[in-house]
């Protein structure tokens, strides 16, 4: 509980400390609007374009859609510290005082950072979900409801974790490695469409190295009332788990990685 009173009071701080420039945080917030407002746009010429695309219909694309910009903006605003920081905190040395505290490494990065600028990113995502389960006419139901929630917590672990693969290279190369951001970006850009439209290596890949599937396409489907292969309803409450998983794999190697951590004596 202290842990969680100290993370939510850094995050108060950090957000009332972008709000002393109201103009420039309001402008950087209309930016993210149009920007996460095109990729929808893109969605939608799309869904004008294509009347299906294998079994699902344009409303379904809204929906994933929807679910992966919600799940990927809110790990941004609230983990901005491992997503974007950590790389620049080892190049300059930065990350030598988060060392001297008495608190774990992970959280104080966790703590450094923050971006309310994606509140208008995971507004858009909302509206999406919202077209999409309406004109999906999607049945709400409690355990529904259950399946979507757990499916954004367990989605939004999963980035974080995918996240720190950056965090845990720039701990021995000093500099940030692309190559994890194809994972993480890349993921986010291809995942936002259901996955069995994919040729089989990009299922493989986002299944069982970067399990998007799993936590996002499953319980979606299911939600959908297209069970996505067919998999019984019990997997769309399963399934997720995976990413607490792939969090907690991640976090034992960057504990394990900081061990190896030298000082770049910025």
């Amino acid at each position: 509980m202290n842990v969680l009173k100290l993370y939510l009071r850094s995050i108060g701080m950090l957000i009332k400390c972008q709000l002393q420039y109201p103009a420039s945080f309001i402008m950087q917030m209309l930016t993210q609007l149009v920007m996460e407002g095109g990729e929808m746009l893109a969605v939608i010429l799309i869904v004008d374009r294509f009347e299906r695309l294998n079994q699902w219909s344009g409303a379904n694309l809204f929906f994933f859609f929807g679910l992966m910009s919600v799940s990927f903006y809110i790990t941004e605003f609230f983990g901005r510290g491992m997503t974007g920081d950590f790389p620049s905190m080892v190049r300059t040395g930065h990350l030598d005082t988060l060392l001297l505290r008495p608190r774990g490494i992970l959280l104080q990065v966790l703590c450094s950072g923050t971006d309310p600028r994606r509140i208008t990113c995971i507004a858009v995502g909302t509206t999406a979900l919202v077209i999409g389960s309406r004109q999906s006419e999607v049945e709400w139901s409690l355990l529904k409801g259950l399946a979507l929630a757990e499916s954004i917590l367990m989605s939004c672990m999963l980035i974080l974790g995918l996240f720190m693969i950056e965090a845990i290279f720039s701990i021995h190369s000093v500099k940030s490695v692309e190559l994890a951001n194809a994972i993480t970006y890349g993921g986010r850009s291809a995942c936002q469409y259901p996955i069995d439209i994919y040729p089989r290596p990009l299922r493989v890949l986002f299944t069982v190295f970067a399990p998007f599937a799993l936590t996002m396409h499953v319980p979606a489907s299911w939600i959908l009332g297209r069970p996505l292969y067919g998999w019984p309803v019990w997997t769309a409450f399963v399934t997720p788990l995976s990413g607490a998983v792939v969090f907690g794999i991640m976090t034992m190697f960057f504990n394990r990685a900081m061990k190896f951590y030298r000082s770049t004596g910025s």
